[in-house]
């Protein structure tokens, strides 16, 4: 084996890490830690991946286990599943997440259906980049989850900050159910999200939400890129209004931690769901239904919802700026809900 890659060591040197480098860390230690897992994708292995996160991973696991596959996501997300019935704990990486779709059959009529079916577990984690704002186009830019959400037997995780993106990413692979693990490219190296991470061995729990920010005024529940634009409206409420806006980063979309948003909107009546997913179909209308059969009785206010338009993601960078939800909309979306 070679040295460990440069960017996998920061935590051990005390150095803060990027969000990419946090989710590198993890799959390395995973796979230092459990010679069974293993990673396949479209130029992982000598190329170090579309965005160098496996930069290094070949020349220190060697070829059996960082395997360069062909363009053909059907067929290599199905090699994973045979491998993971032979006992092993394949990653798989999309190079962007938005050329799953040929891998939808195995992973919805196949990973997802196996432990019922009596087959066993299916430990997959299938990962890659996601989201707006890098002038992409519609081709390296969309948000997937909900084409998973309805599929019982998959996990769907997407985290906003390095540390959860290392916890995270190392439950997933050491979970014996299929996990889709999406990560917004526009975090990936982002300066301010720079983190000193624990030295020691951890995880974050799937199903499990955290409270971004306290307050008593408005519960906003989100994800991924929209922490953070929801952080910034907060922040923008409380100084010219004086409202307390509670931010409920969910973390895992799939199972959804129905507890701490209830939680939150028995104590602030009021609901404001942010993503960055397209409107229609998005992950918003679910929440609000369980809002409504679980807390109706709390809500002071209409659940309002902040998102994506129904529309593909343009190219040119004031359309796509006028497609994703902006801090502008949170900020004037949380303002009409206070006025209740």
């Amino acid at each position: 084996m070679s040295t460990k890659p440069e960017h996998v060591t920061r935590t051990e040197r005390g150095e803060p890490v990027t969000l990419l480098e946090a989710i590198a860390e993890g799959l390395f230690e995973e796979m230092a830690r459990d010679e069974r897992v293993f990673m396949m994708g479209e130029d992982i292995g000598v190329y170090g991946g579309a965005f160098k996160l496996t930069k290094g991973f070949l020349d220190y696991f060697g070829a059996d286990r960082v395997i360069d596959t062909p363009i053909a996501e059907a067929g290599f997300t199905g090699a994973a599943a045979g491998a993971a019935h032979m006992g092993m704990r394949p990653v798989v990486e999309m190079q962007f997440m938005d050329f799953v779709s040929p891998a939808y059959d195995v992973i919805t009529n196949y990973l997802a259906t196996s432990l019922y079916r009596g087959s066993g577990p299916m430990p997959v984690v299938i990962r890659g980049p996601v989201g707006g704002g890098n002038r992409g186009g519609p081709f390296h830019s969309q948000n997937v989850e909900m084409a998973f959400f309805h599929t019982p037997g998959l996990k769907i995780v997407y985290p906003s900050n390095p540390y959860d993106a290392k916890g995270l990413i190392k439950a997933a692979i050491r979970d014996d159910n299929p996990v889709i693990f999406e990560e917004h490219k526009g975090l990936y190296r982002a300066p301010q999200l720079r983190t000193v991470l624990p030295r020691d061995d951890y995880v974050v729990p799937l199903g499990s939400a955290r409270v971004a920010r306290e307050g008593r005024g408005l519960t906003v529940v989100t994800y991924g890129a929209m922490v953070h634009k929801s952080l910034e409206a907060a922040e923008t409420l409380e100084a010219e209004d004086g409202f307390g806006v509670e931010v409920i980063d969910l973390r895992t979309l799939l199972p959804l931690d129905d507890d701490t948003i209830v939680a939150s909107v028995r104590k602030t009546g009021r609901l404001l769901v942010v993503h960055e997913d397209t409107r229609t179909g998005g992950i918003a209308g679910e929440i609000a239904m369980r809002v409504n059969e679980k807390a109706f009785e709390w809500l002071d206010a209409p659940i309002l919802r902040v998102t994506a338009i129904d529309a593909p993601v343009p190219y040119a960078g004031p359309l796509e700026d006028y497609f994703l939800p902006q801090t502008t909309d949170i900020v004037a979306a949380a303002r009409y809900l206070a006025r209740y």
